[in-house]
């Protein structure tokens, strides 16, 4: 869901005020945990889920616009730091909360409390949210809607079932309408005078660097945070509150470096910093890379750590030179386009460290091996090479970044 109403956020933005765009996404999500957390069966469990994915991806780019629009050049780097703060530190921290909520409380508690925080964002976008923007309303190409949820939506079907099931004749189907799909779509936004998605955007040379980068950023960080959790507790079987406390020193690291990483920006600009992040998650994923069924708690902490230090520095810097390249009349599109891939990408990355751990374990057992603990080991070690590799190119990529200061054209 939040793959398919990405790409329509820029458009929505031109029809309706930011306010009422934010208290309809924020009323979704309520509602959509609400059902989740008294879902009697998974069926509606899943409804909820789907109906939470409208309201999240409908916010996740308005964020960033309205950014660029309310903040003065010299302070985006630093405002775009707390944004991505929040947008890295939830996957971050989503472990150790939902260890200690599954430790204390019932599974619907992560929902209840869902609501909780949503309500009081609800009160806060009421009293103080502002917009920017003035409404054009253009007028709603059908066949570009239907031919992007088709793709996007397509694209990331196919790739988390193929993660899951193979690839199958149905799902090389899926996959198959969602690629044709979007070549379709892109080819009528390329034709559109006012395009539902202005994908015009990637012909700027800074922006697409910088989208790239933020896609590896955004891969890494999912691929590995995917495994971690899993290999600290079918790995090293340790419980999942404690899995989820162990995840917690490096989360708050995230949270500080998510916040300075945006500081250092408005005064150093990108270029160091992307490549420094790059780097130190490359130091990571390789101290991953050694990990057994018997590392200590304090190692594992400590990869963690560097990883949390990384990519923050890669994230906020990345996506602020790449928005802050593009004239103001492309800057809604091309926060619509970066969060629209970062769900695509998000989708591929897991769906391939999914993919590698399965093969990883059938590797292990087909040698003979008999131990549950050590397949995981092994199938976690083969995603966190994934990792180490996007590092690596995330790393050379990073070297196209030029720019020595904050600047907006």
């Amino acid at each position: 869901m939040i793959g398919i109403i990405l790409p329509f956020s820029s458009l929505l933005m031109k029809c309706f005020s930011i306010r009422q765009l934010t208290l309809f996404a924020l009323g979704s999500s309520i509602i959509g945990s609400l059902i989740s957390g008294f879902a009697p069966d998974f069926g509606r469990l899943l409804a909820g889920r789907v109906i939470q994915g409208l309201g999240t991806g409908m916010i996740l780019p308005m964020t960033f616009s309205v950014i660029l629009e309310i903040f003065p050049p010299k302070r985006i780097g630093s405002a775009m730091g707390v944004s991505s703060l929040v947008v890295m530190f939830a996957p971050v921290i989503g472990p150790t909360l939902s260890g200690l909520i599954l430790g204390a409380l019932s599974w619907r508690w992560i929902f209840f409390f869902f609501v909780i925080i949503l309500m009081i964002a609800m009160i806060f976008t009421a009293i103080f949210m502002v917009n920017p923007y003035k409404l054009s309303h253009p007028k709603v190409d059908v066949i570009s809607c239907l031919t992007s949820i088709l793709g996007f939506g397509g694209i990331v079907l196919g790739v988390s079932l193929a993660s899951e099931f193979g690839f199958k004749g149905p799902i090389i189907g899926v996959l198959i309408i969602g690629i044709i799909a979007m070549i379709l779509y892109t080819k009528r936004q390329l034709q559109m005078e006012n395009p539902v998605l202005n994908i015009k955007a990637l012909m700027v040379p800074k922006f697409r660097t910088a989208a790239i980068l933020v896609m590896v950023d955004f891969s890494v960080t999912l691929s590995a945070m995917y495994l971690l959790p899993q290999y600290l507790q079918n790995g090293l079987t340790i419980p999942v509150a404690l899995a989820g406390m162990i995840l917690l020193p490096g989360g708050l690291i995230n949270v500080l470096f998510s916040y300075l990483s945006g500081r250092f920006y408005d005064q150093f600009g990108a270029k160091h910093l992307v490549r420094i992040g790059f780097f130190t998650s490359m130091i990571s994923t390789a101290l991953l890379l050694l990990t057994s069924s018997g590392s200590s708690v304090a190692y594992i902490i400590l990869c963690h750590i560097l990883l949390m230090i990384g990519i923050p520095l890669v994230m906020a810097p990345a996506q602020s030179s790449g928005l802050n390249a593009l004239p103001a009349n492309l800057a809604r599109d091309g926060s619509t386009i970066i969060n629209t891939l970062q769900q695509i990408i998000g989708a591929m990355s897991t769906a391939v460290a999914t993919w590698l751990l399965s093969v990883g374990q059938t590797s292990y057992f087909s040698g003979g091996g008999t131990r549950e603990a050590e397949a995981f080991v092994k199938g976690s070690k083969y995603g966190f090479c994934f990792a180490l590799v996007l590092s690596v190119i995330g790393f050379l990529l990073a070297f196209r970044v030029k720019e020595t200061k904050a600047e907006k054209p």
